[in-house]
This record gives structure tokens, sequence and C-alpha cells, in this order.
């Protein structure tokens, strides 16, 4: 085993690759051109031996080694770092307010979240869960260092500027396995209260079918949305990535409206020096770990 069989820049381009399922959006998270991220993962696979993505005119998916790599990779990436920190003396800290969408709450952001405490204990580390426009309010506002929010589906048009994409998913239709809709009577929605992105996309696609709706539960805590769909009072527009347990995603013939794309993104705040630094680093675990935060506890 020759030495340097796996390097940090190639294991950061898999990552990139297997969170956001396109060398495209890789390329553009890393800054590179997608010819690199094509080349870094090409000498991965030459070194492992093994292909670790499966690439076709519809998409990318990993292979059953490179769900494997994704693991390793995150470990080897993470002593690199412990190394790098420990023999230029760097030492992370200050005071570092974080913000995390609700959606968050039933994925492994708290182990990534624990990991990054142990690793910088002097980081004075603030969550904040909330509303993805809510979250971004208060970044704009001053009030918070980082946040992990959703944002509107993105393409091309998507600038630096609205974040740092951590992965794409879609919107579906939720609602208990029983559950049925009546085509004659007003869609039963469960929504949280606006600035709710996942609301808005709901109400802009009922309207433009057509479909008459209501207002069946209304909050601010995704367990509560949750606990209502699960009784079947209603559906929900919800990420199909992080579809709840107990939830599942309406047929087609359930006549709703397609909900687009939505993006999961990184923002940082504007304050330099300790908490610019401290962000950056948070921000660095939270995309290195980023598969696991579409992947239900």
């Amino acid at each position: 085993m020759r030495a340097g069989l796996y390097e940090p820049n190639q294991l950061r381009t898999f990552l990139a690759v297997a969170q956001t399922l396109s060398f495209t959006q890789a390329a553009r998270r890393l800054g590179v051109r997608q010819s690199t991220v094509s080349q870094h993962v090409r000498r991965l696979e030459e070194a492992t031996g093994r292909p670790l993505f499966v690439r076709d005119t519809h998409g990318v998916e990993l292979t059953e080694d490179g769900e494997a790599m994704l693991g390793f990779a995150r470990t080897i990436l993470a002593a690199h770092e412990r190394a790098a920190a420990f023999f230029t003396g760097t030492r992370l800290r200050g005071r570092l307010r974080f913000g995390a969408s609700e959606d968050f709450v039933t994925t492994r952001l708290p182990e990534i979240l624990e990991a990054f405490r142990r690793e910088h204990p002097e980081v004075d580390l603030e969550l904040t869960v909330e509303l993805s426009g809510t979250l971004q309010d208060r970044l704009e506002a001053g009030r918070l260092d980082l946040i992990l929010a959703k944002r509107r589906g993105g393409g091309p048009e998507e600038s630096a500027g609205d974040g740092e994409l951590v992965w794409q998913d879609v919107l579906v239709w939720i609602g208990a396995p029983r559950l049925r809709l009546d085509p004659d009577r007003p869609v039963p929605l469960i929504v949280f209260p606006p600035p709710g992105i996942t609301r808005l996309r709901a109400l802009e696609a009922l309207r433009a079918q057509g479909r008459p709706w209501r207002i069946a539960c209304t909050s601010t805590s995704l367990s509560a949305n949750v606990a209502a769909a699960r009784a079947g009072l209603g559906v929900m527009a919800h990420t199909r990535g992080l579809v709840p347990p107990g939830l599942v995603e309406l047929p087609a013939r359930a006549g709703l409206p397609e909900l687009g794309a939505v993006d999961f993104v990184l923002r940082k705040g504007r304050r330099p020096g300790a908490t610019e630094e401290a962000a950056n680093a948070l921000a660095a675990a939270i995309l290195a770990g980023g598969d696991r935060l579409h992947r239900p506890r």
C-alpha cells in the first residue's frame, strides 16, 4: 500500500459529490472546475480499486463501496484536521451563535455538534432551532453567526451569497399511511406559520393548481405537526429525504401538485476574528458530515 493512498483533497471532493449527488454542485461548493472534481473521484477510485459512484444520464448514486467510503473519509479528514490544529498550536475560542432549521431535529446533527464541542471545548456554542425564514432574518440582523437552513430549490441562478449548498432534495406531500383525501373537499394542510418556506411552497402550488385548501393545524414545532399528521388531520409539505417515522409520501393518485426542489445551505454572518474562525470550523464539520443530515437517527 503506497503512501498518500487517500489524499485529503480527493476525500473532500468525494464527500461533496456524495452529499450533493452532483458533480456540478460539488464543483460549485468547492470552488473548482467540474473536470477537477471528476479527476479527484477517478484518482480515488483508482486508489481503492473500486467504483464509488454509479453515473448515468439520470444522475449520480453511491455504490456499496461508496457508502463504506463515507465513514472512512470522514474519519481520515477529522484526523487530518486534528493533526493540523495540534502542530500549528491553534485553539478556537469565543462565542458562536448557530441556528439550525427544525428539519434537523430528527437527524444526526447532534452528533456533529457533539464532536465539534469535543474538538473545540473553548468555543461557547449557542444553538437556536427555528424556521428557516426566521433564521435567515436573524442572520441578516446580526443575531446569529452561522445557520443551516432551507432556501428555495437552487438552480444555476442561485448565487454564492445565498449560502453554501450542503445538499439538494425535493419537497413532497406526506401524511399518515391510511390517509385518503376527498377530491371534492379542500385539502387539509398541516403547516408551519409564516415565514415557513414549506408553507409558502404548498400554498403557491395549490393556488396554481386551483385546488381549494384549509389549514388543519399550524405549529412552529415540527414534533407537533408530525403528531397531527400521524393522527390523520391532514397533509404536510416536507423534504423527501427527511420523512419522519410513521408518515409516508402520498402517491401521485392523490392528485396534489408537485412542490419542486429545496436546497439546504450554510450561511455565515459578518463577525470577523475568533467568531468567524469558529463559524468556518463548524461549517467545515457540517459539510464533512452532510450525508448524515438526511438520514434519520
